[in-house]
């Protein structure tokens, strides 16, 4: 199996919403944006899959150690292999891929967030940054562009933990402001405990209404001559936006006891849709 042949098996198995959108670039970008959403999910299996502290921090380092392989021109890993020509052709960041890398380790260190400022240094490290990475391999004319890439990938991981808070509860992780749950009056024995009420409801349509205002900030950020290269970023705002809206409608404190999602065909007629719109 070569590299991009693994990259392309770790990007299918996943199941992501931005699977879908990928299948729209040209080959040479497609390649490139699956090796870094392989990348992504390689670093992030370690700590979903790791049970012991120290092995997590270990392989962390290790990849670690790797991105500094791939800048030095020596990777060992098939997804780094994969992306040395991608690094240099659109020209990221080693800084990046560390950042992605101190995003998973605060799994590994955080399964409560006190306030919103420290959950925002995390959704800018394992999506903000993605988005910025991605951005720069769609491609862009305006440096603007880089701010919707930050914005929405804020919108993206805001999105992400709304739809998982009764998973990530039952894996003793609150990603939810805590003096916001302090404000609704809704204590973690709620959440964790998967009790719907009025009071989780309102928490939870307030983070819903947080995650609204950063996808409109991007879209309005987005200029107008880089709307074409961006347009993957446009699918994704219409697959989670269209998610997040579903969320709301159906009763947001439902998430407690159920992974809501929508359906593949959906996703596929969204992603059709979005994309020919912006031709």
């Amino acid at each position: 199996m070569t590299p991009k042949q693994y990259c392309q098996e770790k990007a299918a198995k996943s199941g992501s919403s931005f699977y879908y959108s990928f299948m729209f670039l040209p080959k040479q970008k497609r390649e490139a944006i699956t090796a870094l959403y392989a990348f992504c999910r390689e670093v992030d299996d370690v700590v979903d899959e790791c049970t012991e502290l120290k092995v997590a921090q270990v392989k962390l380092a290790w990849w670690k150690d790797e991105v500094r392989n791939l800048y030095l021109k020596k990777p060992i890993h098939p997804v780094t292999k994969a992306l040395e020509p991608v690094i240099q052709q659109f020209q990221l960041d080693e800084e990046h891929f560390h950042e992605i890398i101190d995003g998973m380790e605060m799994d590994l260190n955080f399964n409560r967030y006190e306030d919103f400022k420290q959950l925002q240094l995390y959704c800018y490290r394992v999506a903000s940054v993605v988005g910025i990475l991605s951005a720069q391999i769609f491609g862009f004319e305006n440096r603007k562009t880089l701010k919707f890439a930050h914005d929405l990938g804020m919108a993206f991981q805001l999105t992400n933990i709304i739809r998982d808070v009764g998973e990530d509860a039952r894996r003793n992780r609150i990603y939810l402001p805590l003096d916001e749950l302090a404000k609704f009056n809704v204590t973690e024995d709620d959440i964790l405990k998967s009790r719907e009420s009025d009071a989780v409801k309102r928490l939870l349509d307030a983070q819903i209404e947080r995650a609204e205002m950063y996808y409109d900030k991007a879209l309005n950020e987005l200029p107008a001559e880089d709307k074409k290269s961006q347009r993957v970023g446009l699918i994704m705002t219409a697959i989670y936006r269209t998610l997040l809206r579903e969320i709301k409608a159906d009763g947001a404190e439902k998430v407690l006891n159920a992974r809501i999602s929508l359906g593949t065909l959906r996703k596929l007629w969204i992603a059709f849709s979005t994309w020919f719109k912006y031709l």
